[in-house]
């Protein structure tokens, strides 16, 4: 008896103290400092800095507009010998991965969580505007892909979202662009902590209209009445008026630029600048070549280049020719009297291919070019010589951005212009390859231009061992990580699209 009496106090000695711990258990197991929700402006800058195009584009989009390459093979075989290199993680994939993955998912987050908060109208816009850029750069890429039903995973448990024909899509981006722009209001909220214009509700406009002006220039080919439709509608809407406004993101030691890494690392004696690249801005002699290029003279190793072989003079540098490997490309840089490959023209490191460098998404220079295309298409009103200048112009100004020892002086942007002048019969060509230039470290935007206008006029590529049956590679393949989560509406997709290969033209791409 005594015994129970004992065996039953324990118990209940034990019950209360298991019974107090419990009162306790909750606050001892959460954390009194994290964050209990999130303010969506701090999402959309993760999805804005992401946006930065990733080393991938060094390996298709770079080579095929003949402005950068690595004779290498292995995981740099792309653009530079006409293959197709994919795989779950191969380059091909790049752009993929890294705009699903790490900016559209945020976007499409942000917009949910501030579509019916009349404080936050501004950021909700802002992130459609930006949203419309992302899935620009991606149907471009591929064609037809996942866009209505993107970024579902979480919010909607959508791991397998259909794809959207490119036409439907752009449709789309239209209508996105001639809405979110206009429904900026400053008078409400702004963002002031985004990272891409500090909340500057007029740039934001700008941005978006320019955006706008960029997808009715995209459809000249396939849609022309369209197209000038919405030239207009942007025109109306007003664009970028100067480099201050450019959609830019700068880059510092907490989020560096990918291809700035990709060059500083690696792959830093592996990437040159192309011959027809080099060989056409000195045959303007176009003072940007001086930003641009470095070449590190007699190098015989990457080791060897060094600061003291640095050599940034124009008259010095010589682009590395298309059509060879690291097998052939030796004997070629003898011929061409150089030590070795390594003594090619390269991307200047350490200032537009610094690790810090800034990425541009919109300019002001690539819109006064598609206004001069506008104006010569009759689609606007304007005097595209002026406008030609004022885009060559802008972009000049812009290489300072990068660093101050890479801003082209007024006198050589003034020198340029006359040694080169605008001439109405060549306006498509002029205007474009300007573009092309405009374009550099943009690869996405480079290679989709080229598809668009023809310009500028390249060679194809000359190396023997080539996948593809045209003359350029037409879009990139999708990723092989598709075929494992999404292969159903992946093969809906290539059925009506085109076989998923490299020859395959998007929809604007009209022949």
């Amino acid at each position: 008896m005594k015994r129970n009496i004992i065996l039953t106090l324990s118990l209940f000695a034990l019950l209360s103290c298991l019974s107090g711990c419990e009162k306790g258990f909750t606050e001892l197991n959460v954390n009194p400092t994290a964050a209990t929700s999130l303010n969506p402006v701090f999402t959309f800058n993760n999805a804005l800095i992401n946006t930065t195009f990733p080393g991938s584009t060094l390996v298709f989009e770079h080579p095929i507009v003949q402005q950068m390459f690595s004779p290498n093979s292995g995981v740099l075989a792309g653009g530079n010998f006409n293959v197709d290199n994919r795989g779950p993680t191969g380059p091909n994939a790049g752009i993929w991965q890294r705009y699903y993955r790490d900016v559209v998912r945020y976007l499409v987050d942000v917009m949910d969580k501030t579509k019916d908060d009349a404080a936050r109208i501004n950021l909700y816009n802002m992130a459609r505007i930006h949203k419309a850029y992302v899935f620009m750069v991606l149907t471009d890429t591929y064609g037809d892909i996942p866009y209505r039903e993107a970024g579902l995973g979480f919010l909607g448990g959508n791991i397998m979202p259909k794809y959207d024909t490119q036409q439907s899509i752009y449709d789309d981006l239209i209508k996105e662009l001639t809405e979110a722009p206009a429904a900026l209001d400053a008078s409400k909220p702004t963002e002031a902590g985004d990272v891409l214009y500090g909340g500057n509700i007029a740039r934001w406009k700008k941005y978006g209209y320019s955006l706008l002006l960029r997808a009715g220039m995209r459809l000249s080919k396939v849609n022309p009445t369209l197209a000038q439709a919405t030239v207009q509608k942007a025109v109306t809407g007003g664009l970028i008026q100067a480099n201050a406004e450019n959609a830019v993101l700068r880059n510092n030691a907490n989020y560096q630029n990918p291809v700035g890494g990709t060059l500083n690392s690696t792959e830093a004696a592996n990437y040159y600048l192309t011959r027809h690249f080099v060989d056409y801005l000195r045959s303007t002699e176009d003072p940007r070549l001086a930003s641009i290029a470095v070449r590190y003279v007699g190098a015989k190793s990457g080791p060897e280049q060094t600061a003291a072989r640095a050599n940034r003079d124009p008259a010095v540098q010589i682009g590395m020719p298309l059509g060879f490997d690291n097998g052939t490309i030796p004997a070629q840089a003898t011929a061409d009297k150089l030590a070795s490959f390594y003594d090619y023209s390269q991307l200047d490191r350490t200032r537009m291919g610094k690790l810090d460098a800034p990425c541009f998404f919109v300019t002001y220079a690539q819109t006064q070019l598609l206004l001069a295309e506008a104006v010569t298409r009759g689609w606007t009103t304007g005097n595209a010589a002026d406008l030609y200048n004022a885009g060559v112009t802008a972009h000049m100004q812009q290489l300072g951005d990068y660093d101050a020892t890479s801003l082209v002086p007024a006198a050589a942007i003034t020198a340029y212009l006359a040694k080169n002048p605008f001439t109405p019969a060549r306006a498509l060509e002029q205007i474009n390859t300007q573009y092309w230039v405009a374009s550099f470290l943009n690869g996405p935007e480079a290679f989709a231009n080229f598809r668009r206008s023809g310009f500028p006029a390249l060679k194809p590529n000359p190396y023997p061992g080539k996948e593809i049956k045209g003359s350029f590679i037409n879009r990139l393949s999708y990723p092989d990580s598709e075929l494992s989560v999404n292969r159903a509406n992946l093969g809906e997709a290539t059925t009506r699209q085109g076989p998923d290969n490299l020859d395959t033209r998007v929809w604007w791409d009209k022949q």
